[in-house]
C-alpha cells in the first residue's frame, strides 16, 4: 500500500478548490456577465481571469526551470523587470521591486483586447501545465523549492479571493445563477 505524500493532499485540494471555481464560473451564464466591469473595484470577471493566468504562467514557467535546474533570480532592477516582462510577457511576481497594483493593472491591460474565450485557453493550459509539472516532480524537489506554498499563493488562493469578490458581486447586483 502506498503511503499518502504531502503532494497528494496538495494536488486533491488544488483540484477540489479549482473545481468549486470552474462551478461558479460555469453557473454564470453567458460571456457578457463575465465582460462587466465593477466586479472587483474597476476588474471584470475576464480581467480576474487574466490575472490569474498571469500568476499561473509565472508559477508554470518557473517550475519548469526548477525541473530542468535552471536558475531563477528575481529581478532586482528596474532594466531587470522591463526585460523579463518582454520575455515572458508578465511581470516578475517574484521581485521585491513590485507592488501590489502596478502588474496587475498590466496584465489587465495586456489582455484588454484579447477575447474571453483565449484567455480561458491560456489559462487552462497554465493551470494544466503547473498540475502536470506538479504531478511529476519528485516529492524532495517540491519540498526543497516550497512549490506547495508557491503553487497555493499562485492558484487556488487567487481562486478563493475572486469567488468571494464574484458572489459578492452577484449578490449586491441580484444576479442569479443559471
Amino acid at each position: 500500500m502506498s503511503k499518502t505524500t504531502r503532494k497528494d493532499v496538495f494536488l486533491r485540494r488544488l483540484l477540489h478548490e479549482r473545481d468549486k471555481f470552474e462551478l461558479l464560473l460555469n453557473r454564470l451564464g453567458s460571456a457578457r456577465r463575465m465582460a462587466v466591469n465593477g466586479v472587483s473595484g474597476k476588474w471584470s470577471i475576464k480581467d480576474m481571469l487574466a490575472h490569474i493566468l498571469a500568476h499561473e504562467q509565472y508559477l508554470a514557467d518557473r517550475m519548469n526551470e526548477i525541473a530542468h535546474r535552471e536558475p531563477y533570480i528575481p529581478c532586482k532592477t528596474q532594466t531587470a523587470l522591463e526585460a523579463f516582462l518582454e520575455e515572458f510577457g508578465y511581470p516578475d511576481f517574484g521581485s521585491p521591486l513590485l507592488d501590489d497594483e502596478a502588474p496587475n493593472s498590466w496584465v489587465v491591460e495586456k489582455y484588454r483586447n484579447v477575447s474571453l474565450e483565449e484567455v480561458v485557453a491560456q489559462e487552462i493550459h497554465a493551470f494544466s501545465t503547473i498540475l502536470t509539472t506538479l504531478e511529476k516532480m519528485p516529492e524532495e524537489m517540491i519540498a526543497g523549492h516550497n512549490l506547495l506554498e508557491r503553487a497555493a499563493n499562485h492558484t487556488y488562493r487567487h481562486y478563493r479571493e475572486h469567488t468571494r469578490d464574484i458572489r459578492n458581486w452577484m449578490k449586491s447586483n441580484s444576479v442569479n445563477s443559471r
